[in-house]
């Protein structure tokens, strides 16, 4: 059968992939590569860069294409037969993987190229690839004794199957929980928008009334609108009850002992490769050097907010007792006084701005933003086979009109896709005898869609993060490096990776910036300057509990993977609840079962890597602080950027490059001056 998966192509066949093609596909494409470095290593050819290291790249990168579109599908239109061919190849790929890492003579390989005389002639991005590989064959238990080194692969297998089973529970548990409303007067406080959201939900399911769901839209809606404190407390419950043995599906889905499990695993892996904990593991492949520094890091930064966080949380507490006399302030209560306290402070709601960011708009002024810091040129392109009708597919070209990137944008929220917003690998720039391999990526958010007749319509907050994952995507597609191994966000250490994507965010503030990336869906006239006055005094609005909430996540991820022993076990819940009580401000219900969901550290690739996202905000920053010394358009500047840190991927250290944009290393001051915690 002529396999889509198979067929040498730029783009993925995304009309033509079935979950029966999958399996086949992979267990081909694994019997080839297993082949072909047979070959390689019994040719008897001394080994080199070029009939080597770059031969394992190319397979590499061959791998990574033909699996790419099954796990993106798996995440955006996910069904039981594209899950159940997912799942089955999961384990084929970590097989392979782990058989690589462990294979002494492919190490003894890259050890020849790395002592030879040809390595010291070879430009940065050649030597860090192969740097990175022998430290990658470390990681995988090369030098383990064969009863260690099978130990290690059934716990590699296990960890593959466990974080996607914890995935789908998650997804499962979210798609399950819906609730049809049928009197208006429940509603009362919910946006136009958002009543036109859940009404149009109701139409699809075939029933009358307003549906809420789980989905990100809908679940912000009343979490920050209903007047009903009994159906915020009732949403708030289902949300954070999901996966685990309490809520409205108690017991479904739940993974409470898939954690246990992970950390188990994780722990024991880390001991088998002569590390302490899996914190140290984790940082072996980052920026911080120890876990001491990591948590001095984190703990330096919660004195510096708690004190903020909690006047916040007061002012906040007294705004609802006032206001409404809720003396059993609570939990569900926070985003709606939050939203409340904010019109009542700066006469500003994310409702009254969201007019005047019709997703059209903030996209085509968003590319403008660029093509004014670094002279690219965004256009899209019709015709591109996509695995939905609402994706779109774009292409970048430079000032010269070459072309550097493609990307597809699916921006919507729909039932079986995964929530939240990420960017993610397509294709990864690469030379080849052919020429070079234009990078693409996937771009992915869960907005609410267009209504009726009117346009899709972002919240601030929203512009925010689709700016946060078109900067991954331009670090992943600007890159000038040619070997995949290193190009992109390859090879950059995890702790730096959210650089370009937090560094982005700070032109949705920007009045210069906004005045390109905003104009109300029905006049086209930009944001008024008295509405942007109170935008930006809003800026730092409870900015100290936002701080401590991520401190609170980053502290419980690092905690758990640091403290985490097989003799006496951990309770993931106390350590949670420990971390709680030192930094956050804001009570927690004993119900409340956030780990259960955490996505991010359980089944995504930030395992006691979650204070990444304060560690990269010192880094963009401080960047950023740069462009408005110089201006936060200025060409001269923003070339810097892009070629010290966009175009260099992982080909060399990220303190190296920060430094070479910057001309310094970098310094805290500018996160806390814009947190508004410089005081």
């Amino acid at each position: 059968m002529n396999n889509p998966l198979l067929t040498e192509q730029h783009l993925p066949r995304f009309g033509e992939i079935k979950p029966e093609h999958i399996e086949p596909a992979i267990d081909q494409l694994l019997a080839e590569q297993r082949q072909q470095i047979d070959n390689l290593l019994d040719s008897g050819i001394t080994p080199t860069f070029d009939n080597f290291v770059l031969v394992m790249d190319a397979m590499s990168e061959r791998l990574s294409r033909v699996w790419s579109p099954v796990s993106h599908a798996n995440a955006v239109v996910n069904s039981d037969a594209l899950r159940k061919a997912y799942n089955n190849c999961l384990s084929k790929i970590s097989e392979f993987s782990t058989e690589l890492g462990q294979n002494k003579k492919l190490y003894q390989a890259y050890k020849l190229v790395a002592d030879s005389d040809e390595y010291q002639q070879l430009d940065s991005a050649a030597r860090k690839m192969i740097d990175n590989a022998l430290r990658d064959f470390r990681l995988s238990g090369v030098a383990l004794k064969a009863e260690k080194k099978e130990r290690f692969k059934e716990i590699k297998q296990e960890l593959s199957r466990l974080t996607s089973k914890f995935e789908e529970n998650v997804l499962d548990a979210t798609g399950a929980w819906k609730k049809i409303i049928t009197r208006a007067e429940d509603l009362q406080g919910l946006p136009d928008s958002a009543l036109a959201l859940a009404k149009q939900a109701a139409e699809q399911a075939g029933t009358e009334g307003w549906q809420l769901s789980l989905e990100m839209p809908s679940y912000f809606a009343v979490m920050t609108y209903a007047d009903d404190r009994a159906l915020r407390r009732e949403v708030y419950e289902a949300y954070t009850t999901r996966a685990s043995e309490l809520g409205p599906h108690a017991g479904h889905w739940d993974n409470a002992d898939i954690m246990t499990e992970l950390l188990a695993l994780r722990h024991e892996q880390a001991q088998l490769l002569g590390f302490d904990t899996f914190a140290d593991y984790s940082l072996a492949t980052k920026m911080a050097e120890t876990p001491d520094e990591v948590v001095s890091f984190l703990q330096d930064l919660a004195q510096r907010s708690q004190p903020v966080a909690e006047k916040e949380f007061s002012e906040l507490t007294e705004f609802a007792k006032q206001r409404d006399d809720i003396n059993d302030f609570a939990a569900w209560d926070i985003m709606y006084y939050s939203e409340k306290l904010r019109e009542d402070r700066y006469s500003i709601s994310q409702e009254e701005l969201k007019p005047y960011f019709p997703v059209s708009k903030v996209l085509s002024g968003m590319f403008a933003v660029v093509e004014r810091l670094y002279g690219l040129h965004i256009e899209e392109t019709e015709g591109v086979a996509t695995w939905h009708p609402d994706v779109r597919f774009f292409r970048i070209r430079d000032e010269h009109g070459d072309l550097r990137g493609e990307f597809y944008l699916d921006l919507f929220a729909r039932a079986h896709k995964r929530g939240g917003a990420w960017m993610d690998e397509c294709v990864t720039r690469m030379s080849h005898a052919g020429g070079v391999d234009t990078p693409v990526a996937y771009l992915t958010c869960n907005f609410t869609p267009p209504i009726g007749d009117d346009p899709s319509l972002l919240t601030h907050n929203e512009v925010i993060t689709l700016f946060h994952e078109f900067g991954h995507g331009l670090h992943h597609m600007l890159t000038k490096v040619e070997y995949s191994g290193v190009a992109g966000i390859r090879g950059v250490a995890w702790d730096a990776v959210e650089l370009p994507s937090q560094f982005m965010e700070n032109w949705c503030w920007q009045r210069e910036a906004l005045n390109i990336i905003s104009g109300h869906y029905k006049t086209g006239g930009p944001i008024p300057d008295a509405l942007y006055q109170k935008l930006y005094a809003s800026k730092n609005f409870l900015s100290g509990m936002q701080m401590v909430r991520q401190l609170e996540f980053a502290l419980f991820d690092f905690r758990i993977h640091r403290e985490y022993g097989l003799e006496t076990s951990i309770d993931i819940e106390g350590i949670l609840n420990e971390v709680r009580s030192q930094v956050a401000v804001v009570p927690t219900p004993s119900f409340n079962r956030f780990a259960n969901g955490f996505s991010h550290i359980f089944a995504g690739g930030y395992a006691a890597g979650y204070y990444s996202y304060k560690w990269a905000e010192v880094l963009s920053s401080d960047a950023f602080s740069k462009f408005e010394e110089n201006g936060i358009f200025d060409r001269v500047t923003g070339k810097q950027f892009m070629a010290s840190i966009l175009e260099q991927g992982g080909s060399r250290d990220p303190m190296e490059l920060f430094v070479e944009f910057r001309g310094r290393k970098p310094s805290i001051d500018a996160l806390l001056r814009h947190s508004g915690l410089a005081a």
